[in-house]
């Protein structure tokens, strides 16, 4: 009677098992690799931050000129409205 528990456990269990493991280590692999791909491309913007502080510099003196103009502009149209 145990002989033949043993020998359905390894024909039929033990292969179902495999498969299954063989399903979760490729899906696990595939995890693996998208995230070195992600680390990799988070590591290359590092480099594109440097330039961030004078960007932000640029970026608030262009928003002061816009200001400036956009006040001289509502002056000039309230002018012209009263």
């Amino acid at each position: 009677m145990w002989t033949i528990g043993n020998l359905i456990l390894l024909v039929v269990v033990v292969p179902v098992l495999v498969a299954l493991l063989n399903r979760v280590l490729a899906a696990l692999e595939r995890i693996r690799g998208a995230a070195d791909d992600t680390l990799a491309a988070g590591v290359s913007l590092i480099g594109e931050l440097d330039t961030a502080p004078e960007l932000l510099a640029t970026t608030d003196e262009t928003i002061r000129e816009v200001a400036d103009g956009a006040v001289r502009y509502a002056g000039s149209v309230g002018k012209l409205l009263d």
